[in-house]
């Protein structure tokens, strides 16, 4: 569809009715595939008419019967196979050129020049134009001032007439299709960041990757700002990503600032902006951040970092949703939605002093805690076949796979550096495999390959009998690994390597029963006291 409005701003177009009006006399008007006549406001005064029968046609009495007329030449360049014609105007005496506007097969509307006389009018045609005018309702004096003001065109100036108005079509039609392609484009890009970053495209099918996306579906709708409080490296920019292309926003802007990478005074002026002038190197006025992403979503990265004044700022802006750029006073007015993300416990921060409770409510009104790797290690095979995946198709190399000792060493390691970490280990080993297509253990960091293998096992006994040292191991590393993954047996059971089934046997067979651990633990505790009752005193 064309955009009728824009065409009051393009340039060229301009141009060509600046020419048009100036050195024809001719009126300009625009017709939609429909036969409305766009862009023409009767009650516009201001408009400097050229053409002074247009001007009487386009009057009140008149000027239905004109824009029939108008959209009967429409319909009849619907049907024509000509780029644009000749045809008589209102009442069968001036002529008019009418061109088309349309892409292939697709018709969108005409261009309708009025008017000009390639002769002069006999007294019989006048009289008859006369009737016509007076049937109208017209004031046949003002049309017969009129006609009489109308310019005589030779045959030159109406051939050069009818390519600059063809020209007007040919360029709302290169406009409309630049403006397609570009749309065509901005959808396929918002189509393809939207799919990237989808729920259904995110790693992760352990427990407490499907809470977290769980909970991003019950909020896509919403506009309430999200807390997303993770370690390092664990995404914590990918769900708010996430958060805003499944969002009403998704095709305003994304903009992301990261808290910690600007002292106070720079932060000012990223997120508020600047006046020229305002402080030594600010030789412009400068938009903030807020403003930037008017009607889209604000990313506040380590938000723990910011400082206690640029609080207050961030918290004004959130209540009252108006802003004051370095050094100015007038206020601005932005709609953005704040998605704000931490790696530091903000609850102790209050305590301490460090960060505001009234910004902290503000920013928590929706919480996401986004797990650690180490919580969720059952999801490590899939990251690892995903980043295979991906690093080899970017570097054109052949699909990768991992020995069954290099996974077991990357499965062991704690990963301390999370998602990010095991991202760049993959794409270590993949240079260093070269074109081997299995990646033994040799391969991997020093950190990885080496963790655990100098540790010693306390507790175990090195002499008797093998069976019986075996079963206390097991029993040791079955009740440490009930401990580290609060009770869940099936979850341990994958770490384990053995079937759920089978782990709750060997619960039963070594008494590691919650219940029964938990009854030892207060008897211990009971006799601890002396069985009195009485609180032993905490060192």
């Amino acid at each position: 569809m064309i955009n009728w409005e824009e065409l009051k701003h393009i340039h060229v177009i301009r141009k060509l009715q600046t020419i048009l009006t100036q050195w024809f006399s001719t009126e300009v008007f625009f017709v939609d595939e429909r036969g409305v006549v766009r862009n023409f406001d009767p009650n516009d005064k201001s408009r400097d008419w050229k053409n002074p029968l247009a001007r009487e046609y386009v009057r009140e009495k008149t000027r239905e019967q004109f824009f029939k007329h108008v959209a009967e030449l429409n319909e009849q360049a619907l049907k024509s196979e000509k780029k644009g014609f000749v045809a008589k105007g209102p009442c069968g005496t001036v002529n008019v050129i009418v061109s088309r506007i349309a892409r292939g097969n697709d018709f969108h509307g005409s261009v309708y020049a009025f008017c000009y006389l390639d002769r002069a009018i006999s007294p019989a045609e006048a009289a008859n134009v006369k009737k016509s005018i007076e049937e109208w309702g017209g004031d046949w004096s003002a049309f017969e001032a009129a006609f009489a003001k109308l310019r005589v065109l030779g045959d030159g100036e109406r051939k050069y007439l009818g390519e600059l108005v063809d020209l007007v079509a040919e360029e709302i039609v290169t406009y409309h299709t630049e403006i397609a392609k570009r749309q065509e484009r901005i959808e396929a890009l918002t189509s393809e960041v939207g799919n990237r970053y989808s729920y259904s495209n995110m790693i992760g099918k352990s427990k407490p990757m499907q809470e977290l996306y769980t909970m991003l579906e019950k909020i896509k709708s919403s506009e309430s700002t999200v807390l997303i409080n993770g370690e390092n490296g664990t995404g914590k920019e990918l769900i708010a990503k996430a958060i805003h292309y499944n969002s009403s926003r998704k095709d305003m802007p994304f903009v992301t600032v990261n808290c910690s990478a600007f002292n106070e005074n720079l932060l000012d002026s990223e997120l508020f902006g600047h006046m020229k002038g305002s402080f030594t190197g600010a030789v412009r006025d400068k938009k903030g951040l807020f403003e930037v992403a008017h009607r889209g979503t604000l990313f506040l990265d380590e938000i723990g970092d910011m400082s206690p004044t640029m609080q207050v700022k961030l918290l004004r802006v959130l209540q009252e949703g108006t802003l004051t750029p370095v050094g100015s006073t007038d206020q601005k007015k932005v709609d953005v939605r704040v998605l704000a993300a931490t790696n530091k416990n903000l609850k102790e921060m209050i305590e301490e002093g460090t960060f505001r409770e009234d910004l902290y409510y503000r920013i928590n009104v929706i919480n996401l805690v986004v797990p650690p790797l180490r919580d969720r290690k059952e999801d490590i095979p899939v990251l690892i076949d995903h980043f295979l995946s991906r690093g080899c198709k970017e570097k054109e190399m052949p699909l990768k796979q991992l020995s069954k000792r290099s996974l077991e060493k990357i499965y062991d390691y704690p990963w301390p550096g999370n998602i990010r970490e095991l991202e760049n280990e993959v794409e270590r080993l993949i240079v260093l495999a070269g074109e081997d297509k299995m990646v033994g253990p040799e391969l991997l960091s020093a950190r990885i390959r080496d963790h655990g293998e100098n540790a010693k096992v306390q507790g175990v006994r090195v002499a008797g009998k093998l069976k019986d040292a075996l079963e206390e191991l097991e029993m040791t590393m079955i009740k440490e690994g009930l401990k580290r993954t609060g009770w869940n047996k099936s979850r341990l059971a994958k770490e384990l390597g053995i079937s759920r089934a089978g782990l709750i046997m060997k619960v039963e067979k070594y008494g590691l029963d919650k219940r029964k651990l938990m009854r030892q633990a207060a008897a211990a505790a009971a006799a601890a006291g002396g069985g009195d009752g009485s609180q032993g005193e905490v060192a």
